[in-house]
């Protein structure tokens, strides 16, 4: 990231205004420094903060997500993202920062007057070319930089880049000439490696004179303000500079949404005059010209373009009549990338996976966006957001993926094997929002047509999903016969992904419910060594949940305990709230059996706290509620009426990692990537009579993981799919 410069007296500015006012809006023209500027201040902010990067936006359905989304906020359930805004920063001092909202400016306004009409405590600093429009609003014009803050950053620069540039008379008019803007003077300072400052001032001149003139494609007529006009000559003069292969490259880059890696900058935007094995270096000269930034993320290195530049280099792509092809080939990339992301989530690379699609999400929402708005492309976007399951269900994203899902089910396709995949991830969706009517409307169409369509795939998979819904209503003999059911198709089609072994864990809480804890334990034996040769997260931990009640009802609370801390911790990294939410409602249990009843109704207080981020707490099932029920019982019999419902209270004051890590023990939770896969075998449970005996757990079960036809897979068709 590159130095701050300057700007002292308007950060304390907008300090000052933003301790007066709730709104304030930093206006200015582009390139002016307005995103850095509010960047600084929201960093020296003590209280809860969220920026919210609105350029990559397209929706304005979608600026209530992308807000939630800046605040680190997850929600299950079908309710609008402004409900879980409010009931999150209710009586909570918070920063809401706007960054680039003009070209969305009614749906932010609207929002910011809601949030700051039912939120007293809230202050919202918003940044764009023009003002909300809303009462109460502080403005804050931002001007260019003066002549020696100007000249410092342009100096500033040239050292970032192993230059020394004296701040000598040409230095001074150069920053004159590009009249202080702070995107201007970086452009300029990316071409000190090959002009000096006197010949950059000479050939800037050359391209005012053009301007002056009338000339040249960068002439608005009677348009923008002179210091606009400033920067898209600067801009202009900065792509002029440029070699043709990196103005093609500059102009196909404007098609990505924020950031890019130079995997997809090198399939995307090659080809056509600029091959596949020139874009590196290609995009390197962009970056030493500060047209490209780059930056680290947990996905590892990645590319950004100003909005500034990309929305120049994005006129230059329309203009030269290649925009929709590009837009086509950046559909296919992240097309590609969802269907290898699906396959690798069955896989040790799961938390990698989970860190790609995060940082990929503004990409896959354009590709999304672009399947579901052009004429026969709905197929491709069907597939799309089905393929993108995990990332819904897996990565804590449910309440965008179904509206992604509900979109593209609502289309027409000819290839319906696409759409049935959507319907049948939706459905899965909407029950874990709790949302059972919309669940089984969406199942029960996805079988009829996959019957007589004859794919086999969508039977099993709206089978298994029919089952998962018949398990949380309480249904368990029907739940057990669905599930075994589809079980058996899946074996019959050779698939084996994440999905099939949540069915039999799914099977697994049906005989645990129903009694038979061996016969629960033996299929979740079964299902963490097939996760643990494949590195699988996320539905062992599942597994070891359906183990910890095994040993709980048992009498091992210790064991019980190891396996749940373990759940809790991967459910947490992956942003599962129902795993998490789970594991510290049996976490509670536990805790009050080993004789600890204060901090067992904290826990229950914090699991409280989250359920309505979830959907119908514990679904509304009296089987999952039973040790909810348990634990509440024996704590406020030791406790009291009173000094439960205060240990509850405190619990529920505790945010979501606050609760985690007090549940594990420890003060931190580890990300994603610091929790290694699993590997090698795991202890034996404490007690013999969790184990089956020899030679009955292979039969007992018609179409458990590894007792199929056949032998053990591992080498079944489907890999990591969800269906296809």
């Amino acid at each position: 990231m590159t130095t701050f410069v300057g700007r002292s007296a308007e950060l304390a500015e907008l300090t000052a205004a933003l301790g007066e006012a709730r709104l304030v809006t930093v206006t200015g023209v582009g390139g002016v420094g307005k995103s850095r500027l509010a960047a600084r201040v929201a960093a020296g902010w003590e209280s809860m903060c969220g920026r919210v990067e609105l350029a990559p936006v397209r929706d304005p359905q979608f600026v209530e997500y992308a807000v939630a989304e800046a605040l680190g906020l997850t929600d299950h359930t079908a309710r609008l993202p402004r409900e879980m805004l409010l009931e999150h920063l209710a009586g909570r001092p918070a920063l809401l920062v706007l960054d680039g909202f003009e070209h969305l400016a009614g749906a932010c306004a609207e929002l910011a007057a809601e949030l700051l009409r039912k939120l007293p405590q809230l202050r919202v600093l918003a940044a764009g070319r023009r003002p909300l429009g809303l009462a109460g609003e502080r403005l804050c014009a931002l001007a260019p930089l003066g002549e020696d803050e100007a000249a410092e950053l342009f100096t500033d620069r040239a050292r970032e880049q192993g230059l020394e540039v004296a701040d000598g008379c040409e230095v001074r008019e150069l920053c004159r000439r590009l009249e202080g803007i702070p995107l201007a003077l970086e452009l300029a300072a990316g071409r000190l490696r090959a002009l000096s400052p006197g010949q950059l001032l000479q050939r800037l001149d050359d391209r005012f004179r053009l301007l002056a003139t009338g000339a040249g494609p960068l002439t608005v007529p009677g348009g923008p303000p002179a210091r606009h006009q400033t920067l898209r000559t600067a801009i202009g003069w900065s792509h002029e500079l440029c070699t043709p292969a990196e103005r093609l490259l500059w102009a196909r880059l404007s098609v990505f949404a924020q950031t890019f890696d130079l995997e997809a900058a090198e399939y995307v935007c090659s080809g056509d005059g600029l091959p596949a094995e020139d874009v590196l270096d290609v995009l390197s000269e962009l970056l030493a010209q500060s047209v490209v930034t780059r930056e680290d993320s947990p996905a590892g290195p990645r590319y950004r373009m100003l909005d500034t530049v990309r929305a120049y280099g994005a006129e230059w792509l329309a203009g030269i009549g290649d925009a929709g092809r590009l837009r086509r080939r950046h559909r296919d990339w992240y097309l590609g990338l969802a269907t290898w992301c699906e396959l690798d989530w069955f896989s040790p690379r799961q938390g990698e996976v989970a860190a790609r699609v995060e940082a990929e999400l503004p990409n896959l929402r354009v590709a999304l966006e672009f399947c579901l708005t052009e004429p026969e492309e709905a197929y491709l976007g069907q597939y799309l957001a089905g393929s993108l399951w995990f990332c819904w269900v897996g990565c804590g994203r449910l309440a965008e993926g179904r509206r992604w899902l509900a979109r593209s089910v609502e289309l027409e396709s000819e290839y319906e094997r696409s759409r049935l995949k959507a319907l049948w991830v939706l459905g899965y969706v909407a029950i874990l929002q709790g949302d059972t009517v919309p669940a089984l409307t969406a199942l029960r169409e996805c079988r009829a047509e996959a019957e007589r369509v004859g794919d086999a795939t969508a039977v099993a998979y709206a089978e298994h999903r029919t089952g998962c819904l018949a398990l949380v209503t309480d249904d368990m003999a029907r739940a057990e016969t669905l599930l075994r059911s589809a079980l058996e198709r899946y074996q019959d089609i050779g698939e084996l992904n994440s999905n099939v072994l949540m069915a039999q864990v799914e099977l697994a809480m049906a005989r645990a419910f129903q009694g038979d804890l061996p016969d629960a334990v033996r299929l979740c034996e079964d299902v963490r060594r097939v996760c643990e040769d494949h590195g699988e997260r996320w539905a062992r931990s599942y597994a070891l949940y359906v183990l910890a009640y095994a040993a709980w009802q048992d009498g091992a609370q210790d064991r019980a305990r190891e396996l749940l801390a373990e759940c809790l911790r991967n459910a947490h990294a992956f942003r599962d709230l129902l795993g998490s939410v789970l594991s510290l409602e049996l976490l509670a249990l536990v805790t009050a059996a080993q004789g600890d009843p204060a901090e067992a109704a904290l826990l229950q207080g914090a699991a409280g706290r989250i359920w309505p981020s979830v959907g119908l707490p514990l679904f509304g099932s009296a089987y999952y509620n039973a040790p909810h029920e348990r634990c509440e019982a024996m704590a406020r019999r030791t406790l009291g009426d009173a000094r439960y419902e205060e240990c509850v209270r405190e619990g529920a004051g505790l945010d979501r990692a606050t609760a985690v890590a007090r549940a594990l023990g420890h003060g931190t939770v580890r990300p994603l990537s610091a929790l290694p896969a699993p590997r090698g075998p795991v202890p034996p449970a404490d007690t013999a009579t969790l184990e089956e005996p020899a030679g009955h757990a292979a039969d007992s079960t018609p179409g458990g993981v590894t007792g199929r036809r056949g032998g053990r897979p591992g080498q079944g068709r489907g890999g990591g799919r969800g269906g296809r």
